[in-house]
């Protein structure tokens, strides 16, 4: 496969953004960086400008809307066959893009890797399975965009609606499997989620509950994702809960590539 676009979106995006954008250009052949950008007032921009130093081809677009605006703008960039969504938050697994096009076939729209969320200073195997077998579920449901390798055809001429903050990744897998494609899990494709340290709050964690709900069954009226919502809000707590009772390492801060 030729070189692809990589739709990257951001919004004050520092905490991993510099280790996202090295596992891209390590584990993918990048044509195009396309930068989203809604209108970061940190160190992202910096960031950004510092991987185009060193790489000579980022186009960064500055967007002020939903999530749903960010993806729909990024998608009209992209100029290659196929192109990927990676979000700013994660670290894509070594050797990403050469596991994943192993899954590519005529009537293949899109490929997904799982994304594994990352709790500081937990390794229990139990829990790592778990998240996998969740995000995996979640993906049946809803889909996903942290790391995914898209058919440009397949969304082309795609409207995603404004107010979908979050579930905008249901609608464009609903978008590809009703052009007739399919998407699937790629084998051994996967990336680690490190949520930004504010995540790590009840306050915050009500906050994201509430535009799940106003996204996903208001908007999407994905009424069958209610029955794992109490999986779900038992599995953040146990996150949280595990990521309270220990400090966060200067290493785990600092993520290592894999």
């Amino acid at each position: 496969m030729q070189p692809i676009d990589v739709v990257v979106l951001t919004k004050n995006s520092e905490h991993l953004l510099d280790k996202c954008l090295d596992s891209v250009y390590k584990n993918v052949p990048v044509k195009n960086l396309i930068v989203v950008d809604g209108f970061s007032t940190d160190r992202t921009l910096k960031i950004i400008d510092k991987a185009n130093e060193d790489h000579g081809n980022v186009k960064v677009l500055k967007v002020n809307g939903s999530r749903a605006t960010a993806r729909e703008k990024g998608i009209q960039q992209v100029s290659t066959e196929w192109f990927m969504f990676v979000d700013s938050d994660v670290i894509l697994g070594r050797d990403w893009f050469r596991k994943a096009e192993k899954n590519v076939k005529d009537n293949v729209g899109a490929v997904w890797g799982v994304n594994i969320d990352v709790v500081p200073n937990v390794k229990n195997k139990r829990i790592l399975k778990l998240q996998s077998l969740i995000a995996r579920q979640c993906f049946g449901l809803r889909g996903g965009m942290h790391d995914t390798l898209i058919r440009r055809e397949a969304v082309e001429g795609i409207k995603i609606p404004e107010q979908l903050h979050a579930y905008e990744d249901a609608y464009i897998i609903n978008w590809i499997e009703n052009k007739g494609y399919k998407t699937v899990v790629g084998d051994d494709v996967y990336c680690l989620h490190y949520k930004p340290p504010t995540n790590w709050n009840m306050q915050n964690g009500v906050s994201q509950a509430i535009v799940e709900f106003k996204c996903g069954i208001v908007y999407s009226h994905m009424y069958e994702y209610m029955f794992l919502y109490p999986i779900f809000m038992f599995h953040w707590f146990i996150q949280l809960s595990l990521q309270g009772t220990k400090r966060v390492s200067p290493s785990q801060r600092n993520p290592k590539m894999i």
